[in-house]
């Protein structure tokens, strides 16, 4: 089969498309044969050397969406033909990655494909999804909170706005220019913060009376991680998906917060709680298929033989929604 292999660690000009071997069945396992895949912001930390990636040569990606093609022993609720999506692969311990034309897959990391999205939409939804949904939950978030998810038009952030208001919350949303503004609202938010024009306390007044969110998903981190801690209320719950940073924690402490941090590849790399994402992939299809949730999708279309142009496009901050990589 056809793979993008990373050959050396650093920046996209790494990836090589070789044939490789066609991954054998196991037991507990599924071969999927990809119909498409998509990158994420992990895989490009892990493509420069992030300590969770697999012994190079390797292939990355854990995101994929495609049609199983065999069966291992011990699995009782997929068959050949079904479609499926799911989360698997890419990191340290596991086989292979989602950038080739097959993947071999714990079954318990994929679910039936949502049967009112095409693949290349089924296959941008697993990572962020599964983020986001374990954000929502470390953050107990319920329908009478008020909500800030920051990024509402990024990956796991446009999910997030949509997860959050299924859960019958009051959600509000930082966006970078009006025309985002438009799109998150359309995605369910009930309002929206220009974070160029607007500062924290300001919006925290103009929504809140200065009262502050009961939970904040922090999707960006770093700095902004601080302004999370501003606009939340006495007693808040914050959520981040990106925690890899130096912060000072003294506002928590003076409005006793909460702070939670989801690092969603901990069931592949340690080999537990590999149901619940398989669960909550299920769930997930059953509200896309309600209308509960859909996935944005950037308009640039990319094939295996691409790769590095997928990637370098994903660094360069222009894409909006998922970037798709088209295997078959």
């Amino acid at each position: 089969m056809q793979a993008q292999v990373l050959i050396a660690h650093g920046g996209p000009e790494n990836f090589e498309l070789r044939q490789v071997a066609r991954p054998i069945i196991r037991p507990g396992t599924l071969l999927v044969r990809i119909a498409a895949a998509a990158i994420n912001r992990i895989d490009v930390r892990i493509r420069e050397g992030l300590p969770i990636g697999p012994e190079l040569p390797a292939i990355l990606g854990s995101d994929f969406a495609g049609e199983v093609v065999a069966v291992g022993e011990g699995v009782a609720d997929f068959r050949p033909g079904d479609e499926v999506y799911g989360f698997a692969g890419g990191v340290k311990g596991q086989d292979g990655g989602a950038l080739a034309e097959c993947i071999l897959a714990d079954a318990r990391l994929v679910a039936p494909r949502p049967r009112n999205l095409s693949m290349r939409e089924a296959a941008a939804l697993p990572l962020v999804s599964i983020t986001a949904w374990d954000a929502l939950d470390r953050a107990a978030a319920t329908d009478r909170d008020h909500v800030l998810v920051h990024g509402g038009v990024g990956g796991v952030g446009h999910v997030g706005v949509q997860l959050a208001k299924a859960r019958g919350a009051r959600v509000a949303t930082t966006v970078p220019s009006e025309e985002a503004a438009e799109l998150a609202r359309s995605l369910g938010a009930d309002e929206t913060i220009d974070f160029t024009r607007e500062q924290v306390a300001k919006y925290v007044e103009r929504l809140t009376g200065g009262r502050g969110f009961d939970v904040v998903i922090d999707t960006v981190g770093g700095a902004n991680l601080d302004k999370s801690f501003e606009a939340a209320a006495l007693y808040g719950r914050i959520a981040g998906t990106a925690g890899r940073s130096t912060n000072d924690l003294t506002p928590m402490h003076g409005k006793s917060l909460s702070l939670s941090i989801v690092f969603v590849m901990i069931p592949m790399l340690y080999g537990i709680g590999l149901e619940r994402h398989g669960r909550i992939l299920r769930e997930l299809g059953g509200l896309v298929e309600a209308g509960g949730l859909r996935p944005l999708i950037d308009e640039r279309r990319f094939a295996l033989d691409q790769v590095p142009d997928a990637y370098r496009h994903l660094e360069s901050g222009r894409a909006t929604g998922k970037i798709l990589i088209d295997i078959s």
